[in-house]
């Protein structure tokens, strides 16, 4: 029991001697249980077998899960064929935070000074300037002062679209609305090599195999579902109205039909 929790979870918070105390009890009320004939009864029968049933159920699912672990060639194959899908591109990022233009934000610059900002910081890094020292005590705007390296589908999809598609050294503009200004700037683009990304392929490819595994399983089990037990509750319909009240020693029979609906 030990080394079941110790390799479920690490090193046990209890001293051996504080499980062992506790299995003891376990025996002692599970023996007791069954003196007491406890094991016969039908909601203990029935939480026995759903118990075995689950334990059962988690042994073959890691038996499926290791068959299902794909080989170094496969992996090498998947990389091949989704180059694209392991791209790279370091940015940096600028957000700056506006007030006016029909935001409802009472903090933030102007948008005229946050854009003679954005547009200070793009000449200081075209001109090898200090970027760092345009934001200082300014709690409008944040850059990455360092670039950040995203992998293709990191990135929100706005930004990411835009990522890929500006040259490397340029700036794109990702939003400019009432509360925002958000620019972006391409460093360089890369792609993980198979070495980095074999783990992440690895753990791919295994669940496709193991739900395919499992989704013929089904099929051979012959397991079905009855729809109408599993369907969704029908939705009712809630007036936003409350109802009339009635006039005091007057009763409405319609309103009363309605309560027993």
């Amino acid at each position: 029991m030990v080394k079941s929790l110790e390799e479920q979870q690490g090193p046990a918070d209890l001293s051996r001697q504080a499980i062992g105390e506790n299995y003891a009890s376990l025996l002692m009320l599970s023996q007791q249980a069954v003196a007491n004939h406890l094991d016969s009864s039908p909601q203990v029968v029935r939480q026995l077998a759903l118990d075995r049933t689950q334990i059962l159920s988690n042994a073959e699912y890691a038996r499926l899960k290791e068959q299902a672990a794909p080989t170094p060639a496969e992996i090498s194959e998947y990389y091949s064929a989704h180059l694209a899908d392991y791209d790279k591109v370091d940015v940096r990022r600028l957000f700056i935070w506006k007030k006016g233009e029909g935001g409802k934000a009472v903090e933030g610059l102007s948008p005229e000074d946050a854009q003679a900002l954005a547009d200070a910081i793009r000449r200081a890094y075209a001109m090898g300037g200090n970027a760092k020292k345009l934001l200082q005590d300014n709690k409008n705007a944040v850059l990455d002062l360092e670039p950040i390296t995203f992998q293709r589908g990191e990135l929100p999809p706005k930004m990411e679209q835009a990522a890929f598609a500006t040259k490397a050294g340029e700036w794109a503009e990702i939003d400019n609305g009432p509360g925002n200004l958000v620019l972006l700037q391409v460093i360089k683009f890369g792609r993980l090599d198979l070495k980095e990304v074999s783990s992440q392929i690895a753990k791919i490819l295994q669940a496709q195999k193991l739900r395919a595994e499992l989704d013929e399983l089904k099929k051979q089990a012959g397991v079905w579902m009855d729809e109408k037990y599993f369907a969704p509750a029908p939705k009712t319909s809630v007036s936003g109205t409350q109802p009339k009240t009635s006039a005091p020693g007057k009763s409405d029979k319609r309103e009363g039909n309605n309560e027993n609906k």
